[in-house]
């Protein structure tokens, strides 16, 4: 059997990592139908009500099930980092409250009043209650970006006792590990939810839809996010290596040889592990080795992305994507790239902070709870099952909805009409 840290650790990977798919296509469609609802009021145009409808509800779907994963995350955090909880708990304890109250409270109850609005509420205010769903769900991601960053560049504290104290919520609010990260996060969720838009919209088209203006308009809006987007969220990821080569020495030095000269950071591995060992004393201090391929993989597809959405934007000319099913199914490839990106970037800036679960200040072997391995494989076996039900449900859900189309589309359509039944005279 595998070591409990070990299983502790893909215990974490899986629960976060299926969560992060959800997330990252939340906050990438919310501003895009907040768009469409807006287009809508302003114009009366019909269509971009449709678009708000259809689109709609997947994020609908896709948030539920997310709300779901989370939960499962929150189980397995539970079970498995009582260590963590107990050093800092006093420190990012208060941001994860925040984001529960943001994501569980404000973010689902405007979501729930939008859903259930519809027709019942003005125009306007219904519209206004999804951009509140919008920027709440971009509230409920600083805040969790807060507790991460502080994980990878630990500031604002005090150690007292083998116990961290916070002295300084400024200092944690302004995170440079966590502000970076941010800016890149939105970056990859705007883009996953550009393509996203284009590529379902450029499907269509590949089957012959006869709904030609409504892929167009949401085409149209998929790749004015995903361009500029796949653009920004690289320039987001190189941005962060001054930082990086200060707060994490030894991650850069791993992926030293898959960097450009002008990003590498000034030490080897071995000199890093040299000066962690003086440091902190006898260990090995560099992650796997393998985060720096996974580094690679993740600027090719990232650079794919942005070739299909630049083809994509070519394909509209002339209304070229609609007339060949080469062009869209060319464009229909971009839909699981950002996700692949996604996880593989999650992967380099979480793995390569081991060993570490708080970078020089908690070793992950201590931050796990005392819970045998057996307990933790049977864990790890139960949250996988569940987190592959969900994720499977989700997209067998999406991908049925994006078949469809808008013709029958269920977010804000009447419900059938049911007649009183006849009082008896008594």
């Amino acid at each position: 059997m595998m070591d409990a840290d070990i299983l502790a650790r893909l215990q974490f990977t899986v629960t976060s990592g299926f969560h992060w798919l959800f997330v990252l296509l939340t906050l990438g469609l919310a501003p895009i139908i907040a768009i469409m609802h807006t287009r809508h009021v302003l114009t009366g145009n019909l269509r971009f009500e449709r678009m708000t409808r259809f689109w709609g509800q997947i994020y609908v779907v896709n948030y539920a099930l997310g709300i779901a994963t989370g939960l499962v995350m929150e189980f397995q955090f539970g079970l498995a980092w009582s260590g963590l909880t107990t050093f800092a708990g006093n420190v990012f304890g208060a941001p994860l409250a925040m984001e529960t109250l943001v994501a569980f409270f404000a973010e689902s109850t405007f979501l729930g009043m939008w859903i259930f609005g519809w027709g019942r509420l003005p125009k306007v205010l219904h519209m206004l209650l999804f951009w509140l769903v919008t920027l709440t769900a971009y509230a409920s991601a600083y805040w969790i970006m807060v507790a991460n960053g502080f994980m990878h560049r630990p500031v604002g504290h005090e150690v007292r006792d083998g116990v961290a104290y916070l002295t300084d919520f400024g200092a944690l609010l302004t995170n440079s590990s966590a502000i970076n990260a941010m800016e890149h996060v939105v970056g990859a969720a705007l883009l996953t939810g550009g393509a996203f838009v284009a590529g379902v919209s450029a499907y269509q088209f590949s089957r012959r839809t006869a709904e030609v203006d409504f892929f167009r308009s949401s085409l149209r809006l998929g790749l004015l996010f995903a361009v500029p987007f796949g653009i920004a969220t690289v320039e987001a990821g190189f941005r962060q290596f001054p930082d990086l080569n200060v707060a994490q020495p030894m991650k850069m030095a791993v992926l030293r040889d898959f960097l450009q000269p002008e990003d590498r950071g000034p030490y080897t591995v071995e000199q890093v592990q040299s000066m962690m060992v003086q440091q902190y004393g006898p260990g090995d201090y560099a992650p796997p080795a393998w985060i720096g391929s996974a580094y690679d993989f993740m600027t090719i597809t990232a650079f794919f992305i942005v070739v299909i959405s630049l083809f994509g934007a070519g394909f509209l000319i002339r209304d070229h994507i609609v007339r060949s099913r080469g062009a869209a199914l060319m464009v229909t490839v971009i839909i699981p790239l950002p996700f692949i990106a996604a996880t593989l970037g999650w992967l380099v800036r979480e793995v390569g902070r081991q060993p570490w679960t708080i970078y020089g200040e908690l070793l992950t072997s201590q931050a796990r709870s005392s819970v045998s391995a057996g307990t933790m494989l049977a864990s790890l076996i139960g949250f996988t099952a569940l987190l592959a039900g969900l994720a499977v449900t989700n997209w067998i859900l999406i991908g049925r909805y994006a078949r469809r189309g808008p013709r029958e589309t269920d977010l804000g359509s009447p419900g059938p009409r049911v007649d009183p039944e006849p009082v008896m005279a008594l």
